[in-house]
C-alpha cells in the first residue's frame, strides 16, 4: 500500500511539473504571429513599396495631429517604425505603451530610414514592453543598422561640440540640425565614444520641450559623461530619437 501511495504521488508531481512547463512554454509562445502576418524576419526581407501585415507593440508615439499619428513599435525580434497613421484621437489614447497592434501597409524607405506607410490597424489583445538593448558597442558597426527603430542603450558617452553659439563660443546643444531653430524645436547633440563622434536627437513631436529629457539636454556642458535611452531612427545615417539622458 505504501509503495502504490508513493506511486501516485510520484506522478502528481510529475504532471504538476509537467503542467508548470506548459504554462511556462505558453508564455514565451505568446508573440506567435497570427494566420497570414509576417514574422519579423520575413518583413525585413520584404522589398519595398510591396504590402507588408505585422503584429507589433506600440512603444512610444508622437503626437496625434490631422488624424494621424507615428508610432514606434516593437516586437521580441524587431521593431516597425509606422510613419502617419490614419486614426482617430479616441483610438490614440487607447494606443497606451505596450498595446498590441495589427498594422497592414506598405514597406517605404526615406533617407535609409524604412518604416510603414499608407496603413490601417486594429488594436488587438496583447502587451509587451521592450527593455532597451545596450548598442553602444555597435556604433561604428555595420550591423547596427539591424537594429533599426528598436528601443536601445547608450552609456558612457562624452559629450562633444554641436556648434557655436552666436558669440563664436562652443555650445552642447543646438535648436534644429543648425542651429536655426527655438524653444520648442527638435534639439541636436554630440556624443562620442572609442574616438567616434555621433549625433543624437530630441525629436520634438515625440518628447516636446516640457519633457524631462528636453530639459536634461539644454542642462548638458561639453565633457559630461552621460547614459542615454532611445529610438534607433535613421536619417542619412543613424539618427537616434533619444527619450532619456542621464548625466554620470
Amino acid at each position: 500500500m505504501k509503495k502504490l501511495l508513493a506511486m501516485l504521488m510520484t506522478l502528481s508531481l510529475t504532471f504538476a511539473l509537467a503542467a508548470c512547463g506548459a504554462e511556462k512554454n505558453s508564455a514565451d509562445d505568446a508573440d506567435v504571429k497570427s494566420e497570414g502576418v509576417m514574422t519579423y524576419e520575413e518583413y525585413a526581407a520584404a522589398e519595398l513599396d510591396t504590402e507588408v501585415v505585422v503584429e507589433t507593440y506600440v512603444q512610444a508615439k508622437q503626437g496625434w495631429w490631422e488624424d494621424t499619428a507615428t508610432l514606434y513599435t516593437q516586437d521580441k525580434d524587431g521593431a516597425y517604425f509606422i510613419y502617419n497613421l490614419p486614426c482617430s484621437q479616441e483610438d490614440y489614447d487607447k494606443m497606451t505603451i505596450g498595446t498590441k497592434i495589427k498594422v497592414t501597409g506598405y514597406k517605404a524607405e526615406w533617407a535609409g530610414e524604412v518604416e510603414i506607410i499608407d496603413a490601417t490597424f486594429e488594436i488587438m489583445d496583447g502587451k509587451y514592453v521592450a527593455e532597451a538593448e545596450d548598442v553602444t558597442a555597435l556604433l561604428a558597426d555595420e550591423k547596427l543598422i539591424d537594429k533599426q527603430n528598436m528601443f536601445v542603450a547608450f552609456k558612457g558617452m562624452t559629450v562633444e561640440a554641436a556648434g557655436q553659439d552666436a558669440d563664436g563660443n562652443d555650445v552642447a546643444y543646438l535648436y534644429s540640425w543648425d542651429g536655426s531653430g527655438q524653444e520648442g524645436d527638435d534639439l541636436y547633440f554630440n556624443a562620442s565614444v572609442n574616438g567616434a563622434t555621433y549625433t543624437f536627437t530630441v525629436e520634438s513631436y515625440l518628447c516636446d520641450s516640457s519633457t524631462d529629457v528636453y530639459k536634461a539636454v539644454k542642462e548638458l556642458k561639453i565633457g559630461d559623461t552621460i547614459d542615454m535611452e532611445g529610438f534607433l531612427y535613421w536619417y542619412e545615417g543613424v539618427n537616434p530619437h533619444i527619450t532619456s539622458v542621464t548625466v554620470k
